[in-house]
């Protein structure tokens, strides 16, 4: 497929692509990669994705954060500035992967909406976008993250990119309410499944200018790949779902959501 395309959320640094994570990533270009940004879950995979973002400039960038489910290892101040210091650093475009997971609850959901809050005020103060996971918890996540969105300074860049809703599954209004913030919403590969009939007719009402592409790999493969490791070089199957869903060409939506995404991310 001669496409150029965007993986907004791939964990590259997770030791699934350990045998052969050169090889993915040239497997990725060849067909169409333009880069890919990797998320931190902690504070050591935030180093790690800083360290692949130096061994590939210009396509692979970090972004730097605590997952809900790390949220209790980022509930004291040492560990706040410690990924202040992270996400300084040249190379990220994002703070995350942030926000609530109220299905596995691996940690208190009253800790995760305070690191969730505290991770979005150095999100605010570095003017960095946002990268949030929200699972089984739309109330609180749009509730928080309207409130910071009103919090932000009128001259910040952040009122027009915020972020992007990883792997977004939440209702149509929901996707109005946010998107009515400037909100991304990344589709990846259960778009694909053949019992996604309602996420794929949510994802039909989104704005083209609001979509953007992720793997979230090496988990949530496309069909036909379903149960394997999942890699960047799956983005053209998710695209392919896409332009069914918008009666679009594949290559003008992969320019599409690649444009967002150098927009969102700040990514010339």
């Amino acid at each position: 497929m001669n496409m150029i395309y965007a993986d907004t959320h791939c964990h590259l640094d997770f030791d699934a692509f350990d045998e052969d994570r050169d090889a993915v990533l040239e497997r990725a270009r060849t067909s169409g990669l333009a880069f890919l940004i990797n998320p931190g879950v902690d504070l050591a995979s935030s180093q790690s994705a800083l360290h692949l973002a130096s061994l590939w400039p210009g396509r692979v960038y970090a972004a730097c954060g605590f997952h809900p489910h790390y949220s209790a290892a980022c509930s004291n101040k040492d560990a706040l500035l410690a990924l202040r210091q992270l996400a300084s650093q040249p190379g990220v475009r994002a703070l995350g992967e942030i926000g609530l997971d109220y299905y596995r609850n691996l940690a208190p959901q009253v800790v995760q909406r305070e690191v969730f809050i505290a991770q979005l005020a150095l999100a605010k103060e570095l003017e960095l976008p946002i990268i949030v996971h929200n699972r089984d918890a739309d109330a609180d996540t749009q509730a928080i993250l309207l409130d910071w969105i009103q919090s932000l300074p009128f001259g910040s860049r952040l009122r027009q990119n915020p972020g992007v809703l990883h792997a977004f599954s939440g209702s149509s209004a929901m996707a109005a309410a946010l998107g009515a913030e400037g909100f991304c919403f990344g589709i990846g590969g259960p778009i694909t499944y053949a019992n996604a009939d309602l996420r794929r007719e949510i994802c039909s009402g989104l704005p083209l200018s609001q979509l953007l592409t992720e793997t979230d790999a090496p988990y949530l493969t496309p069909h036909p790949y379903r149960g394997k490791r999942n890699e960047p070089g799956n983005i053209p199957l998710i695209i392919e779902t896409l332009a069914n869903l918008h009666q679009k060409d594949a290559a003008e939506i992969g320019a599409i959501t690649t444009a967002n995404a150098r927009r969102v991310f700040g990514i010339v």
